[in-house]
């Protein structure tokens, strides 16, 4: 009797795992030292940039927050959805149809509401934070001139 267990074909698949890994770590000590040169060298840095570059920076600084823009369209396109998934139920149930056509954006609101409430506390504390800098900046420079 002869039995072919095909040694190649696994040799094969444990050569692209062990590639697969090798890649895996050096991606991940590259994506380390990347990462701590574009903080210490870009962010941090007071580099005088143009108008592009500053925004990049507030990007990656985390003064400009992308999550608002993503929750709005992520709410109108779940919005949406829920509509137009509650016409599958009219054929199962009237009153089950009219429940999600009428609760499901509603509850979906809330859940939507719940997490701008975050962002906005966020703003807020962001524009209460730079305008305490500013107060204490003048503060100073106030009582830099009298003396």
């Amino acid at each position: 009797m002869y039995y072919d267990y095909n040694y190649n074909g696994l040799n094969g698949v444990a050569n692209q795992v062990q590639g697969i890994a090798i890649w895996t770590i050096v991606a991940l000590i590259l994506a380390i030292i990347g990462g701590v040169l574009v903080y210490f060298l870009f962010v941090r840095a007071d580099l005088k940039l143009n108008a592009g570059l500053k925004k990049l920076r507030d990007l990656l600084d985390f003064k400009i927050m992308l999550i608002e823009p993503i929750l709005k369209i992520l709410y109108l396109i779940g919005t949406i959805f829920i509509i137009l998934v509650s016409f599958n139920f009219i054929t199962i149930n009237f009153i089950t149809f009219l429940l999600i056509l009428i609760l499901g954006p509603i509850i979906l609101r809330i859940i939507y509401e719940a997490s701008i409430i975050l962002i906005m506390i966020w703003k807020n504390t962001k524009i209460i934070s730079e305008n305490t800098q500013k107060t204490k900046e003048k503060t100073t420079k106030s009582s830099d001139e009298k003396n």
